[in-house]
């Protein structure tokens, strides 16, 4: 099944996601994981909600110039799980840091929704991240004299929601993350997994669109690894929210819909989960 537009109005359909080119000579979406049912998903502006087109960055430390990407070209569709892997240096980390609006790009354009970063001033970028995207990080971040719940308050409370209201998504939450009985610990009372469950609970807070993840399973041993995968791939499913992880372990790449392997600042291949990649 496909995507159809009548009348220039998008339809929610179920598809069934074939690799395709556009027109930029990305390689769009494949077939979803061969485990996973097919989701249904909202096309908010057409197949693809993130594309980053021929982007530069380089950072300068006196002597030390180092081409972090050399004129990347990438597309996530609506409702993908995309893993950006490769060595230490490749690029990866700086990838999802320029195309989620973290770090300013030197050349080329990043469109998310439709909306270009280019020329956003610092203020409209970083309300229309919080009300738009989730960040997860490897270090948890959370704050240690707030509660779970407090913390997945707080992105609420600083986007302007009243406070009874935040308290409430807030729960709500942390029951996806099956966390609703520890809302009243602080992070030194729960394990390494529950506080990163917290973390996404705080990063799913707005219900955004995009959700990125730089090494999300880092701290935690495979059990946790494994348990955590597997509430980013139901969350992915059930709510057909965007991710894109950054992962240096290929057990948490294979359980995404696509692999982007980058090297020396480029993007090597782009391929579905446990196939051959493709250039």
């Amino acid at each position: 099944m496909s995507t159809r537009y009548e009348n220039g109005k998008h339809q929610t359909a179920t598809i069934a996601l074939e690799r395709h080119t556009d027109e930029h000579g990305v390689v769009g979406l494949t077939t979803p994981h061969p485990d996973r049912p097919l989701r249904r998903v909202q096309l908010a502006t057409g197949l693809n909600i993130i594309e980053a087109r021929n982007v530069y960055k380089t950072y300068r430390s006196r002597s030390v110039v180092v081409e972090a990407l050399k004129g990347v070209t990438l597309s996530v569709a609506s409702g993908e799980m995309v893993a950006i892997m490769g060595p230490s240096g490749s690029g990866k980390t700086t990838l999802l840091n320029c195309i989620s609006g973290l770090d300013v790009v030197d050349d080329g354009e990043i469109i998310i929704d439709s909306h270009s970063l280019k020329g956003m001033s610092d203020d409209a970028l970083s309300e229309y991240r919080a009300k738009s995207m989730g960040f997860v990080f490897q270090a948890f971040n959370l704050l240690p004299v707030l509660s779970a719940r407090e913390n997945v308050e707080l992105p609420l409370v600083l986007a302007g929601v009243k406070s009874g209201a935040a308290r409430e998504r807030a729960m709500v939450k942390l029951e996806q993350v099956g966390l609703a009985d520890w809302a009243d610990h602080n992070p030194n009372e729960l394990s390494g997994g529950q506080i990163q469950r917290v973390a996404i609970a705080r990063a799913l807070a707005n219900d955004p669109a995009i959700v990125w993840a730089d090494e999300p399973t880092g701290n935690l041993d495979p059990e946790n690894t494994s348990q955590i995968m597997d509430l980013l791939c139901d969350l992915n499913e059930s709510h057909g929210q965007t991710f894109v992880l950054v992962t240096h372990t290929q057990e948490v790449g294979s359980r995404t819909h696509r692999i982007v392997n980058m090297r020396d600042g480029l993007i090597e291949s782009s391929s579905q989960s446990g196939s051959e990649g493709t250039s």
